[in-house]
């Protein structure tokens, strides 16, 4: 399961009203081969469900992982950073073993 911190539900109620998308839409958060860790995040909006996807509710957001990602994201936490080192969503990963310096890939 991937946990949603307030700042996180907070930037993704402001995207899925900013976008004007209805009630159907979901998170889904992926991982992908590339970055310097080898493995990278993923996260969409989208609302048409794919063999094999997981779903989850956390904090009144749903959350869709295939169930490759699955494996490699239980237990971590989404959260939105808006500070000075730049703005975005962040990913707290306890089962990478390496991050890259600016957070966007891992390796486990």
């Amino acid at each position: 399961m991937v946990t949603v911190t307030e700042k996180a539900k907070a930037r993704i109620d402001e995207i899925l009203m900013d976008e004007q998308y209805n009630g159907s839409y979901f998170v889904r958060v992926a991982v992908e081969s590339g970055g310097c860790s080898g493995l990278s995040y993923k996260l969409d909006f989208d609302n048409v469900e794919k063999k094999g996807d997981q779903f989850f509710e956390d904090n009144g957001v749903k959350i869709c992982l295939d169930i490759k990602s699955y494996l490699y994201l239980a237990g971590t936490e989404l959260d939105y950073t808006d500070g000075l080192g730049g703005k975005g969503f962040e990913f707290h990963n306890p089962n990478a073993s390496r991050t890259c310096a600016c957070g966007e890939s891992f390796s486990v």
